[in-house]
């Protein structure tokens, strides 16, 4: 095991030494050694025993720097802004004193209730969702009850109304969404001043990137004077600043480091970062090699910068036997969720996640346009007779389906990636640092991999130099990816040139139409049957193929005489250093909503009887 160990070390090691987590308040000076860190217990912070429980029942012993500093300062009634980098418990960091101040109140009888007590505003409703689940396990051997509900924009005003009914002590939403229940009456503004005690926004370099700027001046005039506010954020930015200046009086600024110097956090030392320059029409045969010949660790994020993508990829991969699902804008809500469930819980092993917002999209669409090459009249003759024979609804219709509160590259917890690859380069370096957030959380080893064509070179140079400016250093932060010879690539060229022919637009198109119908009929007719049944969660497969052609075996199956020797061997320490952490154990493999013995397992899909209707509604 020693010798596997080794391996995975020499494949995946983020430098080999351990990280020792410290917080800072303030900017230390350059060459003053790292201090210790002085490990806080939650008993010490004096929170409330009930809350002691539920993280007891979580494994959770010792508050993390961000959480032991800013319990403190939130018991004691004070305004905070709080940066810190992904991963460190920024969302214990606020829930654990809201709660515990509640359950005060409650006990004491003191609780004002015309309105909620407490607003916790996120930009995207995942991390709502996310907060959301976090807040109802902390309060699971509470005696008082307190309820916290979640409302979004996707539900209707009635069922916000039953929501909001009683009313909650904690509401979790998006700015956009209360900023509307309170111009429609369903939540009264002279209510909220007379009940509002604190105001939470998580992720709030986000917020006003999401043009959240409008909806929350609307809710200034309804924040009490007393009202304490609350900013976490993985960033410092001229977004928070103005935020600060908005909504907060007086804040404390807690900037937080956990390694060395306050600066040295952007990107995480136990991620180990690194490159391919390849064509940009050559980077689906890279991604085949590093995936067909596991070079890398699973499980695999991978990034692109189109809806469009991220179907041409998948539709490409599953044509090699590989298996993934897509992540985006379009699909409900529930399924969404599902899908992020089912890939924390390993029921498939990569993931294609498009980035954040339709704009992003047509920003991306709109550089691609400029710089694609001229064709030949015949050509383009040729593409347009395909453009009018296909429905002129497809693509207006599937861009109006977008989801404006959709985010994936920040607050989205993914439970134990491993590697995170930038098939398309962010369109900048704040982009960059925020998938690369995805990775290496909590203290766990990672890598990134970025696929660099010739025209993101100026992209790829500007996160060089900001890491650089950064961290201090002259030399490259991002190294070539050592493992991937040029005989592997070549090696599969032409396979992987004829399959890419083969993916047309039509076939992503009617992949994208096929994945929407099928994810409504998931999250519309399964809502129910997940909630009553969450161990039938894995029957959903989100990675299930598109096409209904088998996959021939020359190409599910690379013939050894393919792959040279360098390759192999490369494959192989992976290979056991994936052995080493444990990754590919037996019992992996089986899924959970699957019963042993005889009897085949009921797929709910087949339950229902009544008559699909299929709508999308905003």
């Amino acid at each position: 095991m020693e010798t596997a160990e080794e391996a995975g070390q020499e494949a995946v090691s983020a430098g080999g030494k351990d990280m020792i987590p410290e917080a800072v308040a303030c900017s230390r000076e350059e060459g003053k050694e790292e201090e210790e860190e002085v490990e806080v217990s939650f008993d010490e912070l004096g929170l409330d025993e009930q809350l002691k429980r539920a993280l007891r029942k979580k494994g959770i012993a010792k508050a993390t720097p961000i959480q032991r500093e800013a319990i403190p300062l939130i018991l004691e009634g004070k305004d905070v802004v709080a940066k810190a980098k992904t991963g460190s418990g920024k969302t214990f960091a606020y829930l654990l004193p809201l709660l515990h101040e509640l359950l005060k109140l409650s006990s004491e009888g003191r609780i004002r209730k015309p309105a909620p007590n407490a607003f916790i505003l996120v930009p995207t409703r995942e991390l709502c969702q996310q907060v959301y689940n976090e807040a109802l396990s902390l309060l699971e051997f509470c005696t008082c009850k307190l309820r916290v509900v979640q409302v979004t924009a996707s539900m209707s005003d009635k069922d916000i109304t039953v929501a909001l009914s009683g009313p909650p002590n904690i509401l979790v939403s998006t700015p956009a969404c209360v900023a509307t229940c309170i111009s429609k009456g369903i939540i009264r503004g002279p209510s909220v001043k007379e009940s509002l005690s604190m105001m939470i926004l998580d992720e709030a370099d986000l917020l006003l990137s999401y043009r959240c700027e409008d909806d929350l001046k609307a809710l200034i005039p309804h924040i009490p004077r007393s009202c304490q506010s609350i900013l976490m954020s993985a960033t410092s930015s001229s977004d928070v600043d103005k935020l600060t200046k908005l909504l907060l009086h007086n804040p404390f600024i807690l900037t937080l480091s956990e390694v060395g110097q306050a600066k040295d956090d952007v990107i995480p030392k136990n991620v180990q970062q690194f490159w391919i320059s390849c064509d940009a029409k050559d980077k689906m045969l890279h991604i085949l090699a590093l995936l067909k010949f596991e070079l890398i660790q699973k499980k695999v994020l991978i990034f692109v910068n189109s809806i469009d993508m991220a179907f041409r990829l998948r539709l490409f991969l599953e044509k090699f036997g590989i298996r993934s699902a897509v992540l985006n804008a379009e699909l409900p809500q529930n399924s969404r969720l599902h899908i992020i469930e089912a890939f924390n819980a390993r029921l498939f092993d990569y993931l294609i996640a498009t980035d954040d917002t339709k704009t992003k999209e047509e920003k991306q669409t709109n550089k691609e346009n400029k710089k694609e090459p001229k064709i030949s009249r015949k050509r383009e003759k040729q593409t347009n007779k395909e453009n009018q024979k296909e429905p002129k609804v497809s693509r207006k219709h599937l861009q109006q389906t977008l989801d404006a509160e959709f985010g994936v590259v920040r607050g989205i917890d993914f439970k134990n990636v491993f590697t995170v690859v930038n098939f398309d380069m962010p369109l900048d370096a704040a982009g960059y640092v925020h998938r690369i957030g995805r990775t290496g959380r909590a203290n766990k080893t990672g890598a990134s991999i970025s696929l660099v064509s010739p025209e993101e070179n100026s992209t790829f140079k500007e996160i060089e130099h900001m890491l650089q400016d950064v961290e201090k250093k002259d030399m490259d932060c991002i190294s070539p990816f050592p493992l991937l010879t040029k005989d592997a690539v070549e090696s599969l060229r032409y396979r992987a040139q004829d399959v890419a022919r083969s993916v047309t637009t039509r076939d992503i198109q009617e992949a994208r139409r096929q994945d929407i119908k099928n994810e409504i009929l998931n999250s519309e007719k399964l809502k129910s049957h997940f909630e009553e049944n969450p161990r039938d969660l894995d029957l959903l497969k989100h990675d299930k193929l598109l096409s209904n052609k088998e996959i021939p075996a020359h190409l599910r199956d690379v013939p050894d005489y393919l792959i040279d020797p360098k390759t192999k061997e490369a494959s192989n320490v992976v290979k056991l250093s994936r052995a080493a952490m444990g990754i590919d154990k037996p019992q992996r493999r089986k899924r959970q909503g699957f019963r042993g013995g005889s009897g085949k397992s009921r797929d709910p899909l087949k339950t229902f009887s009544a008559e699909v209707r299929f709508k999308i509604s905003d």
